[in-house]
């Protein structure tokens, strides 16, 4: 379950169980790595985190605990890619996480 909510940036291998990082940026770099391991180097990063329901919260990724659920910074709230309303910190439920994705620094 952990691969499907960072898909963009995890590729699996099913045979060995090991999962393989790879940069959104660059795909040629590869190191091994566990989710876990990718998720808390994110933490202090912009990061994009998308919904079920199809809402994408945008901040800084804050924290992470066991049950997936994500404490953002500076959190933004788009629907349909259209920005809707600003907040701090921002608590979001891990049952409700499609994937989190790791965004470029903002400027």
């Amino acid at each position: 379950w952990y691969q499907r909510r960072v898909r963009e940036a995890v590729v699996s291998t099913q045979s060995t169980g090991h999962y393989y990082i790879t940069n959104n940026l660059r795909m040629s770099t590869v190191r091994k790595q566990t989710p876990n391991e990718f998720l808390k180097q994110l933490i202090g990063r912009p990061v994009v985190v998308k919904l079920s329901s199809g809402v994408d919260y945008r901040g800084i990724f804050a924290n992470l605990d066991g049950y997936m659920n994500v404490i953002l910074e500076q959190t933004e709230e788009y629907m349909n890619g259209e920005l809707k309303n600003k907040y701090g910190d921002t608590f979001i439920r891990g049952n409700n996480v499609l994937y989190i994705s790791a965004q470029k620094r903002r400027l």
